[in-house]
């Protein structure tokens, strides 16, 4: 884990904001991590339904990325970030007034996001952080833990059976190895370098192939008897995507697409998947069409997990709330390891 720190570029007092302002990491325009600018905003109000979070660490994902990129359009400006840690400053109409000074951790709401020294939050997704449980891993577990859970459940998969975890050392993926290896399964895990193959050994994988090199598919059946995983879990796309189809059971193997961090969603080579007797489904959507009080109890499971020290998510680094744009570069340039944070 690294951390390194910045001083802020605008400072009218003593590098804080004035009365009923903050300071943000924001977008006004679409493009590379450079146009992430750290600037003074409006404090947010919460809404029916919301509270103020006093923001002590923001989550970063690669969703982040995405959207900043422009791939997935939002209103600008637009404050990143969905994930916040901190205590809770003031609550919303409708929202419980207990909630108010306690320690959580939240998903954001709007364009109000997590970027930023105070930041809008749902109340019916805002999480008290349990007693022993440090806010580094609570923020680690409480999103990514939900949906790697979420991912393993709409796949049903079963113990004894093998699942193959590509993108393994990533944010997500390191979970769903701790998770699957949990749950009964054979993990093989793909990743790209030493290093995030054996970050993924780590997390409890039996068998780690790289995916840099175009025999990989080979591997994962060589490790697998041959036969090919029974489940596949892909977030790449592409290329390697495609190869993470190669390397499913034939027949029988269940391919889940949950994302597309090359760039661009996995071809589906549709006759052979119908000669293999393969489904391919996207697990995500069945994940996020979960009712409000499945999400958070998907939530609530992986804190409880955390808490046990039975699921531990990997911090690659802390950064600055006015570095987020090399926080940015270094995850869409794929150099992590784990998730990143960011400090206000």
């Amino acid at each position: 884990m690294s951390r390194r720190s910045a001083v802020p570029t605008s400072d009218p007092v003593a590098g804080h904001p004035e009365e009923d302002s903050m300071y943000a990491s924001r977008i006004h325009q679409f493009g590379p991590p450079e146009v992430l600018r750290y600037e003074q905003v409006d404090e947010p109000v919460p809404a029916a339904g919301e509270v103020l979070v006093a923001v002590e660490r923001a989550g970063v994902s690669y969703g982040d990325v995405i959207v900043r990129a422009g791939s997935y359009p939002v209103e600008l400006p637009y404050v990143p970030g969905v994930e916040v840690g901190g205590r809770v400053v003031a609550v919303g109409d409708g929202a419980d007034p207990a909630l108010v000074g306690r320690r959580v951790v939240a998903c954001t709401a709007g364009n109000a996001g997590g970027y930023a020294e105070l930041a809008r939050a749902r109340a019916a997704y805002t999480f008290p952080v349990p007693d022993g449980l440090g806010l580094a891993v609570a923020i680690g577990v409480f999103q990514a833990g939900a949906v790697a859970l979420g991912l393993l459940t709409a796949m049903r998969v079963r113990p004894g059976e093998t699942v193959l975890v590509t993108a393994a050392a990533g944010r997500i993926g390191l979970q769903l190895v701790q998770l699957a290896r949990a749950a009964g399964a054979t993990v093989v895990a793909a990743a790209g370098g030493t290093a995030k193959i054996a970050a993924a050994r780590e997390a409890g994988a039996e068998h780690a192939v790289d995916y840099t090199g175009d025999d990989w598919p080979a591997q994962v059946r060589a490790a697998t008897g041959g036969r090919g995983a029974d489940v596949v879990l892909d977030a790449i796309g592409g290329t390697l995507g495609a190869q993470a189809i190669d390397a499913a059971a034939r027949p029988g193997g269940r391919i889940g697409i949950y994302g597309f961090a090359s760039g661009t969603w996995t071809p589906l080579p549709t006759a052979a998947i119908v000669r293999g007797g393969q489904s391919v489904s996207g697990p995500l959507s069945l994940v996020f069409a979960k009712s409000d009080a499945e999400q958070r109890a998907d939530a609530e499971q992986a804190l409880a997990a955390a808490g046990r020290g039975e699921l531990a998510p990997r911090l690659h680094a802390e950064y600055p709330l006015a570095d987020a744009a090399a926080a940015h570069a270094e995850l869409g340039d794929r150099r992590t390891i784990g998730g990143i944070q960011l400090l206000p």
